[in-house]
C-alpha cells in the first residue's frame, strides 16, 4: 500500500494457463502467445489435461474437460496469482472459481464481456459444428444471451485449424464477414484455443472488430490480478466445506478437503 492508502501496481504476475484439451502442443502454442502478450516481469505456465479428449468438440468431451481442468489446477495451481481457463466454452469454470484460492478467468467469459463492451450485439466464429448450441447455452449461463447475435461454425475443428492455420484464414474471414452481414453484429469473437493468434490476420478482411479469445482472456487476467482482491468468503464461490471423495487424483481429493 502507498502512504495515501492506494494499492501499489503489481511488478509481476504468475499466470497459470490451463488447457483442458489433452494436446500438449496446443498448450505450448498458447503459452508462447500469452507470454508475448504479457508485460515484462509477468510469467505464464501451461498445464495440459491429463485425461479427456484431444480437443473439446462435443458435450461429452466438454463434461470430461471440466473434471480435467479441476485436476490440472489441483496439481499446478499452488504458486500462481491468477488462473486462465484456456478453452473456449470454459468447461469447469464455476467449479474452478469455487475451488481455486486465486482469481479464475475463463477465456470465453472474458471474450463475451469484452465484446459486449464494444456495444450492440456480438457474434462468435469457431471450429466444429456442435459448438453452436453449446455456445448459445454458455452465453445464457453468463447472462449475455440477448447480446449474442449469432454463432457461425466452420467445418474444421479448432485442432485442425491449429495444425494448418494458413489454410483456414480465408475460410474464417468469410465466416466472420458472413455472420456480420447476416446478424448485424458489432463485433466478432474468434473463439477457441486452436484459433488463438489469428484474429489480427483477419482484421483487414472483416468490417467489424475481431476479438482474439486468448488475448481477451490475458487482458482480463491482468486486470483482475492487479486488483489484488482476496478470495470470496461468502456467496456462491466461497470455499465449500470439506467433502469425502472417491476415485479422484490425490491432488484433487486434497483440494476438496483444503478449501475451508
Amino acid at each position: 500500500m502507498t502512504k495515501d492508502g492506494n494499492r501499489r501496481p503489481r511488478a509481476s504476475m504468475k499466470l497459470l494457463l490451463i488447457n483442458p484439451n489433452t494436446t500438449a502442443s496446443m498448450t505450448e502454442r498458447m503459452v508462447e502467445l500469452a507470454q508475448a502478450m504479457l508485460p515484462i516481469g509477468c510469467t505464464v505456465t501451461g498445464a495440459t489435461a491429463r485425461f479427456g479428449a484431444s480437443y473439446v468438440a462435443c458435450r461429452a468431451a466438454y463434461v470430461v474437460a471440466g473434471h480435467a481442468a479441476l485436476d490440472a489446477y489441483a496439481q499446478h495451481g499452488h504458486d500462481v496469482d491468477v488462473v486462465l481457463l484456456a478453452c473456449f466454452g470454459d468447461p469447469g469454470l464455476g467449479g474452478l472459481k469455487e475451488l481455486a484460492r486465486q482469481p479464475v478467468v475463463g477465456m470465453a467469459e472474458a471474450s463475451c464481456l469484452l465484446a459486449a463492451a464494444f456495444g450492440g450485439k456480438f457474434a462468435i466464429v469457431t471450429g466444429g459444428h456442435r459448438w453452436e448450441p453449446m455456445l448459445e447455452e454458455f452465453a445464457s449461463s453468463i447472462g449475455l444471451r440477448s447480446r449474442l447475435a449469432g454463432v457461425a461454425t466452420v467445418a474444421p475443428t479448432g485442432a485442425e485449424i491449429a495444425a494448418h492455420p494458413e489454410r483456414a484464414l480465408a475460410l474464417l474471414a468469410d465466416a466472420c464477414t458472413s455472420v456480420v452481414q447476416r446478424t448485424g453484429a458489432s463485433s466478432v469473437i474468434l473463439g477457441g484455443a486452436g484459433l488463438a493468434g489469428l484474429a489480427a490476420q483477419l482484421a483487414d478482411a472483416v468490417p467489424v472488430p475481431v476479438i482474439d479469445s486468448l488475448e481477451a482472456g490475458i487482458g482480463a487476467a491482468l486486470a483482475i490480478a492487479r486488483l489484488q482482491t482476496a478470495k470470496a468468503r461468502a456467496a456462491e464461490f466461497a470455499p465449500s466445506p470439506p467433502v469425502e471423495t472417491v476415485g479422484l487424483s490425490k491432488s484433487l481429493a486434497k483440494a476438496f478437503n483444503d478449501q475451508a
